[in-house]
């Protein structure tokens, strides 16, 4: 059984929990994780027998060659969705609730009109199959990360005072992407000095401020994801800088040292807090301690004060990323990822996290 047919076992599995005779798919990320072929605008249809990829003139040689053997690959309306519904007595469709929108849905509903068809969302029958790895997947992560790690190494050796920010992060993109990474996990953040309180702040084209300069970004292979995020200093760091740091890094190891197999979720992210707050710095740790990872950037499951009873599972992937910013004045934020496993944890994260100053 190859990985995708594994998938699309999995899918009917939860589909009979469901009692639902076919599931409609549009989002990317599911129809790379169903099919094993990246496509942003085509869409599948899988029922419990037969499975199909919906892919226009643009992309549909690329799917007969890519996708995996046991989906049969049509054009939009050849064979018809309602043909398919006839010939496999379907009866109730599911549908991505999260993504379809309001006029995709009525789309499918319009292609099987008058046929007595039930529909059914999905809610988060994806995120909780997607939610735990399997070891290709990690492979793809770990990799990605790699190529994440060996643009730091080189921004380190690169950068100098007169860089702007964007210059930065065009600098960590343009190295990821020519050294493996289909394209970057995200818009890469990179904000230095008094924008470095700004989270997800957007990089400038000023020159590098003196301070904290942020960089968060990731790499991306195999429409994997990684995520990382290091803080240096332009310049030199004073007392308070060095304190704000430490307290990060402390918090973050703390997490790292508290998070394994069995332990809420709401509990690690508390680790983190309750350090960052006794330190004098309560109210300036505003976002969670960290998300899940994998075919997109922010998936689940999510490390925060909202987690309730939730816990860590082995075959997760998830980030632990305290910071702490002050706002008008600057910020730290440190990320590494970690893979819940049997009993513990591995921290696929490898680059350095001592305060270096440039």
């Amino acid at each position: 059984m190859t990985v995708v047919q594994n998938r699309v076992a999995k899918l009917r599995a939860a589909m009979a929990d469901m009692k639902i005779d076919a599931v409609y798919v549009n989002s990317a990320e599911n129809h790379l994780y169903a099919s094993g072929f990246d496509n942003p605008d085509g869409y599948l249809f899988i029922t419990t027998e037969k499975a199909y990829i919906f892919a226009d003139f643009r992309y549909i040689e690329a799917a007969r060659a890519e996708a995996d053997s046991m989906f049969e690959v049509c054009l939009p309306e050849i064979p018809k969705i309602a043909e398919i519904v006839r010939d496999c007595g379907v009866k109730t469709i599911g549908y991505e609730n999260r993504r379809l929108t309001c006029a995709g849905l009525d789309s499918l509903k319009n292609k099987v009109d008058g046929m007595g068809i039930e529909f059914a969302p999905l809610d988060g029958l994806f995120t909780d199959i997607r939610m735990y790895k399997t070891q290709d997947e990690v492979d793809a992560i770990v990799e990605a990360q790699r190529i994440a790690e060996g643009a730091f190494e080189h921004i380190l050796k690169t950068i100098n005072y007169d860089m702007t920010e964007i210059e930065v992060a065009a600098e960590l993109d343009y190295y990821m992407k020519k050294n493996g990474s289909d394209k970057p996990s995200f818009d890469t953040i990179s904000v230095s000095g008094t924008a470095s309180s700004r989270p997800h702040g957007v990089p400038r084209r000023v020159k590098l401020e003196k301070g904290f300069l942020t960089m968060d970004y990731g790499a991306l292979v195999r429409g994997y994801h990684s995520d990382m995020t290091r803080t240096i200093v332009i310049g030199k760091a004073d007392a308070d800088m060095k304190k704000l740091y430490n307290t990060v890094l402390e918090a973050q190891l703390a997490a790292i040292d508290f998070i394994t197999e069995g332990v809420k979720n709401f509990d690690a992210d508390r680790v983190a807090r309750d350090i960052i707050n006794n330190a004098g710095y309560e109210g300036c740790f505003g976002h969670g301690l960290g998300h899940g990872v994998g075919l997109e950037i922010h998936e689940s499951p999510n490390l925060n004060t909202r987690a309730g009873d939730l816990v860590l599972k082995a075959g997760q992937i998830v980030t632990v990323e305290p910071g702490i910013y002050i706002e008008g004045k600057y910020g730290c934020r440190i990320e590494d990822m970690l893979l819940i496993t049997e009993g513990g944890k591995r921290n696929l994260t490898s680059a350095p996290k001592e305060l270096i100053e440039i």
